[in-house]
C-alpha cells in the first residue's frame, strides 16, 4: 500500500514549480531549451529541459499554480513516497511520449507532468483511499478523462485557445503525461507487491 505522509509529494511539486518559474524569471530563452524534435539528437538535454521552460509569463504562472494546487491536494490526501516517486518517474516517460506524435515539433512547459500528477493522484486515491477519498479520486479521474477527450489528442498536434493568446496548446503532451503517470504508478505499485519488497514485510514506504 502506498505510504501516505504527503511531505515528499508536496515538497517535490513545490520545488519543481519553483524551478520552472525561476527559469522564466531568469530570462532563459525557451527556444534554446524547449523539446524540439529536430534538435534532440544533437542537444539531448532538451528531452528534459523542455518541461522547465515556458513561452510566456502566463504560461509559467498557470503551470506553477497548477503544481501548487496538486501539491496542496496531494499533501492533504496523504500522497506518500511511492506516489511521489511515481510522479517523478512519469516526467521522463511523458517527455519520451512526445516523440510518438510525428507532427509535433516543439513543446515547452510543465503541463504534461501536471497531468501525470493528476493521474497518479487519481489512481492512488481510488486504490488506497478511504470513504470519500475514493469518491473524490473517481470524480477527478472522470474529469481528467473528459478533459483529455475534449482536447482530442489524436488530432492536430497544436490547438489555438483564446485564453492563451497566440500560444498553442499541445493536447498530446497532456495525454502522454496522464498515460505516463498511470504507467509509472502501476509499475511501481506492482514492484512493491513483489515477494521480498519493502511493502511485503511492513507498512512503511519511506526511503
Amino acid at each position: 500500500m502506498i505510504a501516505r505522509s504527503g511531505r515528499a509529494w508536496g515538497g517535490g511539486a513545490v520545488a519543481l514549480a519553483a524551478v520552472a518559474c525561476a527559469a522564466f524569471a531568469a530570462g532563459l530563452d525557451p527556444e534554446r531549451w524547449a523539446w524540439q524534435r529536430a534538435a534532440l539528437a544533437a542537444e539531448p538535454w532538451r528531452w528534459m529541459s523542455g518541461a522547465l521552460v515556458h513561452w510566456n509569463g502566463l504560461h509559467a504562472l498557470a503551470n506553477g499554480a497548477g503544481a501548487l494546487v496538486l501539491a496542496f491536494v496531494g499533501a492533504r490526501a496523504g500522497m506518500g513516497w511511492d506516489a511521489a516517486r511515481a510522479w517523478a518517474l512519469a516526467l521522463p516517460l511523458a517527455q519520451a511520449g512526445l516523440w510518438l506524435k510525428p507532427d509535433l515539433q516543439e513543446v515547452a512547459g510543465l503541463s504534461g507532468w501536471l497531468h501525470a500528477g493528476v493521474a497518479v493522484l487519481v489512481l492512488d486515491l481510488v486504490a488506497h483511499g478511504v470513504g470519500r477519498d475514493r469518491l473524490w479520486g473517481a470524480a477527478i479521474g472522470l474529469g481528467l478523462l473528459v478533459k483529455l477527450g475534449l482536447e482530442q489528442p489524436w488530432g492536430p498536434a497544436l490547438r489555438l485557445e483564446a485564453l492563451w493568446g497566440d500560444m498553442p496548446v499541445v493536447p498530446w503532451a497532456h495525454a502522454t503525461g496522464a498515460a505516463a503517470g498511470a504507467l509509472a504508478w502501476a509499475g511501481l505499485s506492482a514492484f512493491r507487491r513483489r515477494p521480498g519488497s519493502a511493502s511485503s514485510v511492513g507498512p512503511s514506504a519511506a526511503p
